[in-house]
């Protein structure tokens, strides 16, 4: 068993008792001693036997006490128990435009690479929250989901460029709502994006501020460039030109980026070499600092204080300063240290209110103890609704008539997957307090997973019945293969059956053939009859009774097997460069993409 002390510091406090234990040792050594002055002949005739008698020494048992008081101040501990994990709910999803634009060097090195060196200055200073990155040209990619492994997003930025992305163009407005999705997905009402970009076109400017204007979210932006600009690099060398031969230039829109933050509710920073633009957006709490916090899925362990235990040993200690037999108080603690798990609850019950125990079993975390103790339907409810019976929740809360124990109910039916329920709790507790947001955001949500809901039942029934239909032309087709297969089989046999009668003809033609030259040769010639006796063996393979001998399996060579096993270490061999895999991932995301819009227009027409 490991003994862990939480707050070791405490036993410097021994230092000074040890000082202090000392000092009083010689102190009452010399204190009243006639022996140095007396010699010891004379000393009992003077001042008797009683006089040189002393008192009790306390000090062992002063040294005792503070020794076991440091103890318990430091913390002692000899077991871990799990404490859930909770986390500040401060969403950040980054938008990296990664358009051929973004090659511009009017930012050394390029603009590309001050961006991603600007996401890392940011990723280093977010202690706390989810963030997430999409970057976008013609098209937009999800990097990585909202995460709190920032450290697997600065891994990933080095290998974001320009040239890995499948379609050419610039799509913010796709990024801004995949940005979107990943927040509503995540369960986040409001959160952040942070627009990394060179400019926005006047159309998807006015795109953006439509989407922005349904969402609580806040957007902000920090430019990329400069005013004066600089050309775009081509892959083969030179720079990009337009349609009359000019080399493009291209500007950072500064006014336009700094419009559409303010039209948006967020604001706009030019990208510094410093952090003063970091700063600045933390100064202005954009980053969304919210108090609210997140439980995560995971728990840590934490050494559990049982400092109190040495509390109990002092107690005998501090009785002894009251008065002469003080033993006799510990007789009624002996009584109720009793073993009785009766008198337990019984004890609690003489000072502590059903509802109070209810608490108290509450804040251990003992859910199901506290709906049972818990007279308050409000406070019974939460109890269960916490220890996830939901059914009676429902039964608590059905006893009030409130908007608050209304909401609750709603919330109950929904983990119970009882949304028509739900909604019209959510609608009654609107009735009585028409102001509560909650019960606003919670409605339209369900009804909106009721929709969802709705739809795939729809799309289940259309895959079922194209199923049905599938089954049906797949029995149909079979019918008319096993037709074809008999009829073909009959065609066989007659054709097989019309060789074997031309093969009869003809062979009673050569018997009878060779029976009118056997009757018009003379007898003398009867050495000719053995080849004519060996004739039928020359038909012999032209019948297919044997069957031919296959060419024979050369034996491996002696370095086949290396060979083998180096092939199969490199078809093992993953690439240590992400680059590879993020521009495969997002190819193959276009073009599910364009395959996805080229369906639907085919259905159109």
């Amino acid at each position: 068993m490991e003994m862990h002390l939480m707050r070791p510091e405490w036993l410097w406090t021994l230092v000074p008792a040890l000082i202090l234990i000392v000092m009083l040792w010689r102190q009452r050594g010399r204190a009243g001693s006639w022996d140095a002055v007396i010699a010891p002949e004379l000393l009992r005739h003077l001042v008797g036997d009683s006089a040189s008698a002393r008192g009790s020494n306390l000090l062992p048992l002063v040294l005792l006490g503070w020794l076991i008081a440091a103890v318990a101040a430091s913390g002692p501990s000899w077991q871990k128990i799990p404490q859930p994990v909770h986390q500040k709910q401060d969403a950040l999803v980054v938008l990296l435009d990664l358009s051929d634009s973004m090659k511009s060097a009017d930012l050394a090195p390029s603009r590309v690479d001050r961006a991603r060196q600007k996401l890392l200055d940011l990723l280093q200073q977010r202690r706390e929250g989810q963030t997430g990155l999409i970057a976008y040209a013609g098209d937009a990619h999800i990097v990585t989901p909202l995460t709190d492994d920032t450290l697997t997003i600065a891994n990933l930025l080095p290998a974001l460029h320009p040239d890995m992305m499948p379609l050419l163009g610039s799509d913010p407005v796709s990024a801004l709502e995949q940005a979107l999705e990943l927040l509503r997905s995540a369960g986040i009402r409001r959160g952040t994006i942070l627009l990394l970009t060179d400019g926005v076109s006047e159309k998807d400017s006015d795109a953006i501020e439509k989407v922005m204007a349904d969402s609580p979210s806040q957007l902000n932006i920090i430019g990329v460039g400069t005013a004066t600009g600089a050309p775009i690099p081509l892959l083969e060398g030179g720079f990009l030109k337009d349609d009359m031969g000019a080399i493009v230039m291209p500007r950072l829109d500064e006014a336009g980026l700094r419009k559409l933050a303010d039209a948006t509710g967020g604001h706009y920073r030019r990208l510094q070499i410093d952090d003063t633009d970091i700063e600045f957006l933390q100064a202005e709490n954009l980053f969304n600092e919210s108090e609210e916090t997140l439980a995560l899925d995971r728990t840590a362990d934490a050494w559990e204080d049982q400092g109190y235990f040495f509390i109990l040993a002092l107690l005998p200690l501090v009785l002894g300063l009251f008065r002469r037999g003080w033993i006799l108080t510990l007789l009624p603690v002996l009584f109720l240290m009793q073993p009785e798990p009766a008198s337990a609850g019984a004890w609690d019950d003489l000072w502590l209110t059903p509802d109070q125990q209810g608490q108290q079993a509450l804040q251990r975390g003992d859910d199901e103890t506290a709906a049972a103790l818990f007279k308050n339907p409000e406070w019974a409810g939460t109890a269960a609704y916490r220890n996830k019976d939901y059914e009676s929740a429902v039964t608590h809360f059905s006893d009030l008539n409130n908007a608050n124990s209304e909401y609750n109910r709603g919330n109950a039916l929904a983990q119970a997957g009882q949304l028509d329920e739900a909604i019209a709790a959510y609608q009654e507790s609107l009735a009585l307090q028409p102001d509560r947001t909650d019960a606003q955001e919670n409605l339209a949500l369900l009804e909106k997973l009721k929709e969802q809901q709705e739809q795939e039942q729809e799309q289940e029934q259309e895959q079922e019945q194209e199923q049905d239909q599938d089954q049906d032309q797949d029995q149909k087709q079979d019918q008319q293969e096993q037709q074809e297969q008999q009829d073909q089989q009959e065609q066989q046999e007659q054709q097989q059956q019309q060789d074997q009668q031309e093969q009869q003809d003809q062979q009673e033609q050569q018997d009878q053939q060779e029976q009118e030259d056997s009757a018009s040769e003379d007898e003398a010639e009867p050495q000719e009859a053995e080849p004519k006796e060996a004739e039928p063996e020359e038909a012999e393979p032209e019948e297919p009774e044997e069957p031919q001998e296959l060419p024979p399996i050369s034996a491996a060579e002696p370095g086949d097997e290396e060979r083998d096993q180096a092939l199969e270490q490199w078809l093992r061999r993953i690439p240590d460069d992400p680059s590879g895999l993020l521009q495969r991932k997002f190819l193959y995301e276009s073009r599910q993409r364009q395959e996805q819009g080229l369906g639907r227009d085919d259905e159109t027409y």
